[in-house]
């Protein structure tokens, strides 16, 4: 055995330099010999049976697996052989950015992967529905961790959704299942405020800060009044999110609407990332109970009404300012 190894090896001197690299698909139940044949059409082994002897002497003729690889022509047969029996398929970047929902999750797998939309809606509410993560709700939203994923070039929509909601349990740390008793929150309440924080904070050194406005709020049992619930609420009934919200939108009839409804919305409205998760937990210990953006992003924080009043007026007569919990009558909020 060791000499037709040692042989093939010797009449295989590989790929030339900048020798164009292929893909081939391979398909399921393939035999070694249909597998050789198809890498010697693309040009990737010189010699098909010098593949088959090398793959049978290896014991790996029926290891190879299906899929679709990138190979470089005049590959070495011992290089083809590993890369194939271990399934190192070609391989496609998705970056999912923070605060994105299940929707508009569904459109960008659609834009950059090529997944149907309506799949990747139909694959979260399926394994929502199988409790891949028990308190997650129907259809996984919030629980599939925004990150840049590295994933096969023939990834299903359930795939996706799988290795999302993975990244989401992996993420999370068990010291944060401790803090929930502490809170005396559920973590589904926490991903759900974190969600809320997420669509809020632009700054990220605000996040806590943010947080802790809202479990002021929670606390005193005061409406939310988060502009980023009513963006879900419209979105989720009609399919299209409003960048921009008018005074009508305020009386929105939804259960996320935190103008109307008291506490946490049902459920999360977004994706959020790690850090609006840990803020959601650890949040800022300050007295302040509303908060308006400023032009640049960033948020003045009062603790009274009559406070927060002087500073919308102060930061509109300067040409900022939309939003934040509690700010009345209000010709523009809402949005990031």
């Amino acid at each position: 055995m060791v000499g037709v190894l040692a042989l093939i090896a010797c009449a295989d001197p590989g790929p030339a330099p900048g020798a164009a690299v292929v893909r081939v698909r391979i398909p399921p139940g393939a035999t070694v010999t249909a597998v050789a044949d198809s890498l010697h059409a693309h040009g990737i082994i010189a010699d098909r049976t010098r593949f088959r002897v090398a793959a049978r002497v290896r014991r790996l003729d029926r290891a190879l697996q299906a899929g679709v690889y990138d190979l470089r022509q005049g590959e070495r047969v011992d290089t083809v052989l590993a890369i194939l029996s271990e399934g190192r398929t070609a391989a496609q970047r998705l970056t999912v950015p923070e605060g994105i929902t299940l929707a508009d999750l569904a459109s960008l797998a659609e834009e950059r992967i090529g997944l149907p939309a309506d799949s990747v809606v139909a694959a979260a509410r399926r394994l929502g529905s199988d409790s891949l993560l028990p308190d997650a709700g129907p259809d996984l939203e919030g629980f599939l961790l925004p990150e840049t994923y590295t994933l096969p070039v023939e990834v299903t929509a359930e795939q996706l959704v799988r290795a999302m909601a993975d990244g989401f349990r992996q993420a999370w740390r068990p010291e944060w299942t401790a803090r929930l008793d502490t809170l005396g929150l559920t973590r589904r309440a926490v991903v759900t405020l974190a969600s809320i924080v997420e669509g809020e904070a632009r700054v990220d050194s605000e996040r806590a800060t943010i947080a802790g406005v809202y479990h002021n709020r929670l606390r005193r049992r005061m409406p939310l009044q988060a502009d980023p619930t009513i963006q879900y609420a419209i979105q989720l009934a009609t399919g299209q999110r409003k960048p921009r919200l008018y005074l009508k939108d305020y009386r929105f009839p939804s259960p996320y609407n935190t103008y109307l409804h008291p506490g946490l919305p049902p459920g999360p409205i977004s994706s959020p990332g790690l850090e609006s998760i840990e803020a959601a937990l650890y949040p800022a210990q300050v007295p302040w109970i509303y908060f308006v953006a400023r032009g640049d992003g960033s948020h003045e924080f009062s603790a009274t009404y009559r406070e927060h009043v002087n500073a919308i007026s102060r930061i509109r007569r300067g040409g900022g300012g939309e939003r934040g919990p509690g700010s009345g009558e209000r010709d523009s909020a809402g949005g990031r």
